[in-house]
């Protein structure tokens, strides 16, 4: 029998090469990982187009309510100034999470934190953590994504509450991982 049909050897020279790249994949916690960084990069894809939509808004709200300025009112009015400027900070904001969450760490799996947690288990609550992430993330696009400014401004403070439960949940995810 020829040695390409010995099982146990060719899995220990298949494992020695996994290893030697650095990543097996089939560890369940290689797949966690995994499964953690294409949630976040979904949450993240979510608040971009978030983002986008909120910089439309803006824009179309300064051609539209913004005048050339006369000799007579040389400046715009500061309440649409005022206003588009609040359009501006939201999605300022809301850019914001979307680089905290691109940067947001993994668990290591270094010895010392071998010794207080089990790296599968952590990855596992940070998937459900990452879930009502991305639940959140959608929940904002929906409300951002095609609508006025004017329509974005009068429904400022639900936007702020939802900026707000992404920033708690983000920090809820930083603690968990201390």
């Amino acid at each position: 029998m020829s040695r390409f049909y010995e099982a146990g050897p060719l899995a220990k020279v298949g494992i020695n090469l996994f290893y030697g790249y650095g990543y097996n994949f089939y560890r369940q916690e290689n797949q966690l990982r995994a499964d953690d960084q294409r949630v976040r990069q979904m949450a993240c894809s979510l608040l971009s187009r978030a983002r986008a939509g909120i910089d439309e808004a803006e824009a179309r709200y300064r051609r539209d309510n913004i005048a050339p300025p006369t000799r007579a009112n040389p400046f715009p009015d500061a309440t649409i100034v005022a206003n588009a400027q609040t359009l501006e900070r939201l999605g300022r904001e809301v850019g914001a999470l979307e680089g905290q969450i691109r940067h947001q760490p993994v668990p290591e799996n270094d010895r010392m934190a071998q010794r207080y947690r089990q790296e599968a288990g952590t990855l596992a609550a940070l998937a459900e953590k990452d879930a009502v992430l991305v639940g959140q993330a959608e929940l904002l696009r929906s409300m951002l994504e095609g609508v006025a400014g004017d329509a974005m401004l009068a429904g400022k403070r639900e936007i702020e509450v939802g900026i707000a439960a992404i920033t708690a949940t983000l920090r809820e995810r930083q603690t968990f991982l201390l």
